[in-house]
């Protein structure tokens, strides 16, 4: 930027090419910045006066902090770690509008934070760094930023700081640094903004000289302000204790969970740590029953599939399976279809690994394979607790499907789930198993695929027209095409200028028909039992994609990235 800069001023004829060539000597030698460097050398008078120049050349207004007052409320609408770090202040606040003084107008990563962290539409104005960085000393008093409590943790004599070369601090050591009031203050908001956001997970790694931050969010990774590496030890303790970890044990992975009260509700976080090559990565899945949806209404169903999965849950006994890769929402379809039949005249029981919510009127079972109660061991169990409905989180080998199949068989309705990638092949893959086709046949009532996809937002979706070659991509019958419509998402105030708004399931519904059950005693393949259950009415996944988009739900882009066109 230097360089351009000086070419600029010199073409504008404020500076000489000399001078140019020797504040551009000047600022590196220095470690200074290049306006600073002009001052310094005689060449301008302020840095005010090269501000008000980029300014006018990039079309965007200089503004003087030294000659306005400005509303602390609004200020403080940018975090202060942000504001420190990358030089900018909120000047101003009208409607949904923010203005914004920078010193680096270019830098579109810091327009596009805090857009996301305010959610408004902000308006840039250059300004001096050096005033921008008076006004922030004058204006930030709050002490609760995450830079104060980074400050914090510094200014703390009783805080022990290992560098990395070292081997590591003692277990009294970190019994006392976790006790510290800006490490759990730190820790604490870390936990809060995530619940806040409406983040699902919360990932702490260690790399080399830095800790990252990220949340998961509406399904994507998004990454937030780093920590202090040197606090890395520090920061995974203080979250080993909340999960009653063992904080000396460094070199396993653990597992623990949390629990949470915020503004009124119990959340639930499930962690996992995890030793890598810097230090311990931490994950935690935020399990809120505020951000549970357990309706089935609201899953994203079409009105015939619904109809079909309803139908099936209420059955005597069968087995229905959900199925879909990790993170389809398959663990919520089962609880809206539980909840849904939990009745005061149904003994329902589950097996889970782990167990993520907690429902009132369910016997809910943890499992825990290291000590022998697996999802088998738990079913064998199960049987004798005279259950109408069981649930068993995963098949993962032959026996617990022979042990969940013969149950189905002798009037208990079991649901479960398996990784496949759609229904037709949920049959071959039980039948891989080592199952008997005939059994297979006869207690399987229903299939069901599923995966999670990102809704545009609602409020700046604009049509967009289709190309010939993007329609004939889509791949689905000429009936789904007439009419066909797609959307796509601007950005607005309203979804931070991410262009989305949540996430909605799409379903391929399979029911086990007297003709499927006849091809599978046949041992037919996967395409020839898809043939059949397509000319019965079943829409697979990318036909219901399909018709979200056509509802102005979610793009063609997703569409074409979630399904392909075979299923």
């Amino acid at each position: 930027m230097s360089v351009e800069l000086g070419e600029m001023l010199v073409k504008a004829g404020i500076i000489t090419p000399e001078q140019a060539d020797e504040a551009l000597t000047h600022s590196k030698e220095k470690h200074e910045k290049y306006e600073t460097a002009l001052v310094r050398i005689g060449a301008v008078e302020s840095e005010d006066e090269v501000a008000k120049f980029v300014g006018k050349h990039l079309k965007i207004g200089a503004l003087r902090l030294s000659d306005i007052e400005l509303n602390p409320e609004v200020v403080k609408l940018i975090p202060l770690d942000i504001a420190r770090k990358f030089k900018v202040i909120a000047i101003s606040k009208l409607s949904r509008m923010l203005l914004v003084a920078i010193s680096d107008p270019n830098n579109i990563y810091v327009l596009d934070a805090i857009k996301f962290i305010t959610g408004c539409t902000v308006q840039p104005v250059i300004s001096p760094e050096k005033a921008i960085e008076k006004a922030i000393e004058t204006y930030y008093t709050d002490e609760g930023g995450l830079s104060e409590i980074v400050k914090g943790l510094e200014d703390d004599p009783d805080l022990e700081v290992v560098s990395a070369d070292e081997e590591g601090p003692s277990e009294s050591d970190l019994l006392s640094a976790i006790q510290d009031k800006p490490l759990v203050k730190l820790v604490d908001s870390i936990l809060s903004d995530a619940i806040r956001m409406g983040a699902s997970d919360i990932h702490l790694e260690m790399y080399e000289q830095r800790i990252r931050v990220r949340y998961r969010i509406d399904g994507d990774l998004r990454e937030m302000a780093p920590l202090p590496f040197k606090y890395r030890a520090a920061i995974v303790s203080r979250v080993k204790i909340m999960a009653e970890l063992d904080i000396s044990e460094r070199r396993l992975p653990q597992d623990g969970r949390i629990k949470l009260k915020i503004a009124g509700r119990t959340v639930d976080l499930r962690v996992s740590v995890l030793p890598t090559m810097f230090g311990e990565k931490v994950v935690m899945r935020i399990l809120d029953p505020r951000a549970l949806q357990v309706d089935m209404t609201k899953l994203g169903f079409r009105e015939p599939d619904l109809k079909k999965f309803e139908k099936a849950i209420h059955l005597p006994f069968g087995i229905i399976l959900v199925t879909g890769p990790t993170g389809s929402g398959k663990t919520t379809t089962l609880y809206s279809a539980l909840k849904q039949i939990n009745t005061i005249d149904v003994n329902i029981m589950t097996a889970e690994d782990p167990v993520e919510f907690n429902f009132d009127g369910i016997n809910q079972v943890a499992v825990k394979s290291d000590i022998g109660l697996t999802f088998a061991a738990a079913l064998r169990s199960f049987l004798r607790q005279d259950p109408d409905v069981i649930m068993v989180g995963e098949i993962r080998d032959s026996e617990t499907a022979e042990i969940a199949i013969r149950a189905a068989l002798t009037g208990h309705l079991v649901f479960s789930t398996l990784h496949t990638n759609d229904a037709p092949g949920s049959i071959t893959r039980l039948m891989d198993m080592g199952l008997p086709y005939y059994l297979v046949a006869s207690a399987t009532k229903l299939i069901m695929a599923q995966r999670m996809m990102r809704k545009i937002c609602q409020t700046c979706k604009e049509e967009t027209n289709l190309t010939k070659e993007q329609v004939e991509s889509l791949g689905v019958p000429k009936e789904l095409l007439k009419n066909i419509r797609a959307f796509k998402s601007v950005g607005c105030s309203e979804c931070n200028d991410s262009g989305l708004g949540g996430r909605t399931g799409i379903f391929e519904v399979m029911p086990v028909s007297p003709a499927v059950e006849r091809l599978i005693l046949k041992q037919a393949s996967d395409v020839e039992i898809r043939e059949v259950v397509q000319a019965e009415g079943m829409y697979n996944l990318r036909m219901s994609a399909v018709e979200k988009m056509k509802a102005g739900l979610v793009s063609i882009e997703e569409v074409l990235a979630v399904t392909s066109s075979s299923e």
